[in-house]
């Protein structure tokens, strides 16, 4: 389907050229003072300096060449010359009908499908998901959703942490509590266990000790009350320490298979661990690659820089310079092997795009990570570019996100002052989303918690995804989890009460179809209808922009319309049947679009609240 505003324009068009006027001035716009009208068009104010004439005489010849349009119930030419619209209940009508009977509810089939890649996520192995993973995942995940409810093909990596220091940590310290493993007798020559030496509770513990022992600090110790020879002592143990962990680190990247067998063991645990939390999210991944997927690439594009005269020696690293004529400010070059040789997360990141190029083709990139990031993507953006891994036009885009913070306006800790696990946020928002529901309600436990969990899901999504990715905002539970004003809660529970209505309807009639709506007979009904219509309009700006909180604010306009309309309708005790058809029909379309859309923020509405 066209969108309204398609529709809208197509019929301005024929009117501009009917004045001799160029089409690219017939623009419409949502009007900004709807006790006026419901769009406008100002493109006589920009034709009157191309045509040298008075805006009000072209916006007067468009209002006359409209004529009898079926489109509007209104065309005004008001000084100094805007054009004022008011849609035919006619017209409106039958493009909810239309909306109804499509299976996509309006969105557009893509021409040509574009195949996207999505890099978020970035958790690391060994270590258990955190609130500092939550936004990256919930944000990526809508946006991959709204793609693909676009026709885009997306495919969603969580791009993991899983190589460099921290796995020769997790094996130093592995060998310190087991030295009796396998994989620390030189002498063995038998197959490695398939079952993992860890459980994924002792691996979230072995990283933190392991990091913790390497990273001995004197003045630690002196609060300890350890002596200076105590702290000797110490510092060598760990400086030891760090230099085993290194050394580790260098083998396993040598193939070394001992090692590369509890690699493969780490991997193993983490990502069921992973896929389990991020599940309790509901976001899931289509690549579960990692930096160690990248390694194979990097000598290559390290010599292909070198051979290009891209990269250069910079006291003793190589790096590639960056800046392009209009940058605004001067930007430092992209480090892309250090002085001690190692490959860095930019190196990375350039090895992962070559294998992706390779082996996906993708027509364009999203990157999602903390917004702190952006000179990073910017350098790998521009090396890969200026290197020829992708090409000069290829949309590479970055979406740097704020932080969440507590209510004292820091980044959200723990009651003791640490980071919150992921797991444990989400057991808190469900709580408190029970708490909510058992109020006022008496509901079995069993459904009360699956209630509940479904209402704190959506919660936190929309809790998150309702503010501008980029900027920071406050974790606030009690309102969050409030069923008033802009949160997910009051989404479901608008679309809870759309339900309830039908049921009833059901109940009382036998039946419940997909109902013809007929033209509104009130503001509030063509109000509702109106904000149905740019469903289509929403997604595709919302995906565009990378904006899930335009499709956030949305949903809460049409559930503010749906409930203005419910209280001034009566709808089950209606006595025309033929009205009640029709709003029955318009209830359930605008249900739809709800769900549609929560759908691609990534929760859902229970039966009943």
């Amino acid at each position: 389907m066209k969108k309204i505003l398609t529709v809208i324009e197509n019929e301005l068009k024929k009117a501009f050229s009917a004045g001799g006027y160029e089409e690219k001035f017939a623009k419409a716009v949502l009007s900004n003072r709807p006790d006026l009208c419901e769009y406008q068009c100002n493109g006589a104010m920009a034709a009157a300096k191309a045509y040298k004439k008075k805006p009000i005489e072209i916006a007067s010849q468009v209002v006359q060449a409209l004529g009898e349009s079926p489109l509007f119930s209104m065309c005004d030419a008001v000084m100094p010359g805007f054009i004022n619209l008011k849609l035919a209940d006619s017209f409106v009508a039958d493009y909810m009908n239309q909306m109804a009977a499509d299976e996509r509810l309006g969105l557009k089939e893509q021409e040509s499908p574009k195949t996207i890649i999505l890099d978020y996520g970035g958790a690391n192995v060994a270590k258990p998901l955190h609130v500092g993973h939550l936004r990256s995942a919930v944000i990526g995940e809508s946006i991959k959703r709204m793609g693909r409810a676009l026709g885009h093909h997306m495919i969603g990596d969580v791009h993991l942490g899983d190589w460099g220091l921290q796995m020769g940590l997790i094996i130093e310290e592995l060998r310190d509590r087991k030295p009796e493993l396998p994989y620390f007798d030189p002498s063995f020559t038998g197959d490695y266990p398939d079952e993992p030496p860890f459980t994924i509770s002792e691996l979230e513990d072995i990283y933190p000790t392991a990091s913790k022992k390497a990273k001995f600090k004197a003045e630690e110790g002196r609060k300890q009350g350890m002596s200076e020879e105590e702290i000797a002592r110490e510092e060598e143990k760990s400086q030891a320490f760090a230099e085993r962990a290194h050394l580790a680190t260098r083998k396993l990247q040598e193939g070394y298979a001992p090692f590369l067998a509890i690699w493969n063991h780490i991997m193993n645990v983490s990502k069921a661990d992973l896929k389990k939390n991020y599940s309790s999210l509901n976001v899931s991944f289509d690549l579960w690659k990692g930096e160690s997927d990248a390694q194979k690439d990097i000598p290559g594009l390290i010599d292909d820089l070198i051979r290009q005269g891209l990269a250069y020696e910079s006291q003793g690293a190589l790096v590639v310079d960056i800046g392009e004529p209009g940058d605004s400010k001067e930007l430092p070059p992209c480090i892309v092997r250090k002085s001690d040789g190692a490959a860095l997360y930019a190196t990375s990141d350039l090895g992962t795009i070559l294998e992706r190029e390779r082996e996906l083709h993708p027509d364009a990139y999203i990157y999602i990570a903390d917004k702190r990031q952006e000179l990073h993507f910017t350098q790998v953006f521009r090396v890969a570019k200026k290197a020829g891994f992708v090409a000069q036009d290829m949309p590479m885009s970055f979406l740097g996100f704020g932080t969440m913070n507590g209510k004292d306006g820091k980044p959200f800790k723990t009651r003791d002052g640490g980071v919150m696990r992921l797991e444990q946020l989400i057991a808190d928002i469900n709580e408190a989303g029970y708490q909510r529901i058992m109020e006022n309600r008496t509901a079995e436990e069993e459904e009360a918690r699956k209630t509940a969990g479904m209402v704190g899901l959506a919660a936190l999504k929309y809790g998150d995804l309702s503010n501008q990715a980029a900027k920071d905002y406050i974790f606030d539970v009690e309102r969050f989890v409030s069923f008033e004003g802009n949160t997910g809660p009051y989404i479901l529970y608008t679309i809870v009460r759309i339900k309830s209505i039908l049921n009833k309807y059901q109940e009382q009639k036998g039946e419940l179809n997909r109902f013809s709506i007929l033209p509104g007979t009130s503001e509030a009904e063509k109000t509702m209808m109106l904000e149905i219509a740019r469903y289509n309009d929403v997604m595709e700006a919302a995906f565009k922009e990378l904006a899930p909180h335009k499709l956030c604010q949305y949903i809460y306009d049409l559930s503010n319309d749906f409930n203005r309309f419910y209280h001034d309708s009566k709808i089950l005790s209606e006595e025309d049947q033929e009205k009640q058809k029709s709003w029955i029909g318009l209830i359930t379309l605008a249900k739809d679009v709800l769900e549609a859309c929560i759908s691609v923020l990534g929760f859902e509405a229970p039966d009943r609240m």
